[in-house]
């Protein structure tokens, strides 16, 4: 074993950290996975319940103008709650390094489930004018900082859970609940529209009530974590190694840099077909607002149910490979699926473009958690996957939805594509310079 700063790597500590805790059964350890990726689940359905809703609640809080104006601002918004997600990352991170990181995730939660009753219960522009704009800034912001410690955290969290054997398809988890919890808020959304509210409702005031049932979800998921049991290697890092801070995460660049560099292609991939294809389908394609909503469910469900299955594939034939994959055909393929996408207005050909993206997208979504808790020592594996993951989200990621509504305004849309596959170029050179994870993992230090 190599040993790191500030540790005195031997067998026995080695062992430690490598085995199953003795009071965790494989029943508990389930459990546990379980009742974490519950609460992961929650947090991403509050967060991109504010994405599915927009489209309807933008003209609540913004002065009237034209429909992409009101996206533009609703979209800076969406930007901005993703700038708080390093802070925190940072706060939870270094908190879940030194206390736990159940405690950590149960924190995150609670911190969810108010910016959510916030949004919930926000007067309109016309009843309190600047100040409603104001609020949902507000609100977003303690979202972002929830969100932003729910993902490094948890990642580490479902990581150290899971057995070596079968950790790249139990941490797989984690990505498959961000997808429920965003198929969730479109399916709410869906059920609106279909069956209860008619497009007025929706837009003066039914957009409120999925925020209402986040909040109350949010409750049940600070219940469920409060009974989850803390992973053994933190437990044994704890006893062994320095308490994480930002001088001992910069004892590691090149993990540091690895996550920075390996994200930034993933996350601009993952919010362009994801959070961003509900309104191209609308603005660019030309679909009414329910079918858009259907064909991104429907999509959705399909990627959700891939990311399990990628997982375990990473378990046997390693990670590097399926993200030289997302690399290769990523960079090659996003001009041409965005330019034919834009193009049609048959909802099969729509569905197929999107998945495609999506099946490519998957050679990073499923593996990207174990990959980065993979690249830290136990001590500070939080703060490290959750710190790097989170600014280059904020600057990348954040801002894609933003970047594409705004090249559009200015009338250069297919902008937009070119910068997505350059992106994907970028991550695909650290995919092509960094070593296999699953070969050279450090989630036994």
């Amino acid at each position: 074993m190599i040993a790191q700063p500030g540790l005195t790597a031997t067998p026995d500590n080695a062992r430690t950290a490598l085995s199953p805790a003795p009071g965790v059964s494989p029943v508990d350890r389930l459990k546990s996975i379980f009742g974490g990726s519950i609460g992961n689940l929650v947090e991403w359905y509050d967060w991109y319940i504010y994405s599915a809703l927009s489209l309807y609640f933008a003209p609540v809080f913004f002065p009237n103008s034209d429909s992409t104006a009101q996206l533009l601002n609703a979209a800076a918004i969406f930007a901005v709650g993703f700038l708080a997600r390093p802070a925190g990352s940072w706060l939870m991170g270094l908190y879940a390094d030194r206390h736990g990181r159940k405690a950590a995730l149960t924190v995150s939660v609670a911190f969810m489930c108010l910016g959510s009753l916030i949004i919930a219960v926000t007067p309109g522009y016309a009843e309190i004018g600047v100040a409603a704009p104001a609020i949902l800034l507000l609100a977003r912001l303690v979202q972002g900082l929830s969100v932003g410690g729910e993902y490094g955290t948890s990642a580490t969290y479902l990581s150290e859970m899971a057995l070596e054997k079968n950790r790249g398809f139990y941490s797989s988890f984690q990505y498959v609940t961000l997808i429920m919890g965003q198929l969730i808020a479109l399916g709410v959304l869906i059920v609106l529209q279909q069956f209860f509210l008619t497009p007025l409702q929706l837009e003066s005031w039914g957009w409120r009530i999925p925020f209402f049932i986040g909040a109350a979800c949010a409750v049940v998921a600070f219940y469920l974590r409060r009974g989850i049991v803390e992973t053994e290697a933190f437990t044994a890092a704890r006893q062994r190694a320095p308490r994480s801070s930002m001088a001992e995460l910069l004892r590691h660049p090149r993990a540091v840099a690895t996550v920075i560099g390996l994200t930034l292609g993933g996350t601009v991939a993952f919010y362009t077909y994801t959070t961003y294809m509900q309104k191209f389908m609308v603005n660019t394609s030309g679909f009414t607002k329910d079918t858009a909503t259907l064909i991104s469910s429907a999509a959705l469900l399909v990627f959700m149910l891939l990311q399990p299955l990628v997982g375990a594939i990473s378990d046997r034939i390693g990670r590097r490979p399926l993200l030289l994959a997302f690399g290769v055909l990523g960079t090659l393929a996003t001009v041409p699926l965005l330019t034919a996408l834009g193009e049609t207005s048959d909802s099969w050909t729509a569905f197929i473009l999107i998945m495609t993206g999506l099946v490519i997208v998957s050679g990073y979504t499923s593996i990207n958690a174990v990959v980065k808790a993979e690249l830290f020592p136990a001590h500070i594996r939080a703060l490290g996957v959750g710190l790097p993951y989170a600014l280059t989200v904020a600057v990348f990621g954040g801002t894609a939805e933003y970047v594409a509504l705004w090249l559009k305004n200015a009338g250069h849309e297919s902008w937009f594509y070119w910068y997505v596959s350059a992106a994907i170029a970028i991550s695909l050179a650290v995919y092509i310079a960094m070593p296999d994870t699953k070969k050279h993992s450090r989630i036994e230090t």
